[in-house]
């Protein structure tokens, strides 16, 4: 087993509060350190392919939605879990790149529907094909098995912290 950073900042909160167990600080810290470091490597993918996280998260979203590749602009901030005014800001930029345009919602008058368009659909099955394959590659490390079992028990965790 590799020693780490959090190793040492455990082992001296055991040795000044030996009161205390601060095993879950080691698994807190964990989580937070890898996210900045998945972080960095997935935006830096998303890069590559003139995205950020957030413009990956929209198109995304339309892509999985399958053919027409459209959802209504509240639809789409649901998806992904976003506030609808930064779903907005989020479309304009994409509108801008020519990735995805703005439609009169045809059951709502008032409403905005959002569709891929063909460029912005070669660009994320690119980016996703792109995004998977790092994804495995930051995998890669862990032990046949553990990433399903590291995903079972990181799906526990969210649904506590979620409920």
């Amino acid at each position: 087993m590799e020693h780490d950073h959090v190793d040492d900042i455990v082992a001296a909160w055991t040795r000044e509060r030996p009161d205390l167990d601060p095993t879950p600080m080691g698994v807190i810290g964990r989580i937070t350190r890898a996210s900045r470091l998945l972080d960095r490597e997935l935006e830096r993918v998303f890069g590559e392919h003139g995205l950020d996280g957030p413009g990956f998260d929209v198109l995304a979203t339309l892509r999985r939605s399958g053919r027409p590749y459209l959802l209504s602009a509240s639809a789409l901030a649901d998806a992904t879990m976003v506030a609808r005014s930064s779903t907005t800001s989020r479309i304009e930029r994409l509108v801008a790149d020519g990735l995805v345009e703005r439609l009169p919602n045809e059951r709502d008058g008032r409403g905005v529907d959002v569709r891929l368009t063909p460029k912005g659909l070669e660009v994320i099955d690119r980016a996703v094909a792109a995004h998977v394959a790092n994804e495995s590659r930051l995998l890669s490390s862990l032990p046949v098995g553990a990433t399903k079992r590291l995903a079972d028990d990181l799906r526990r965790l969210l649904g506590a912290l979620d409920g």
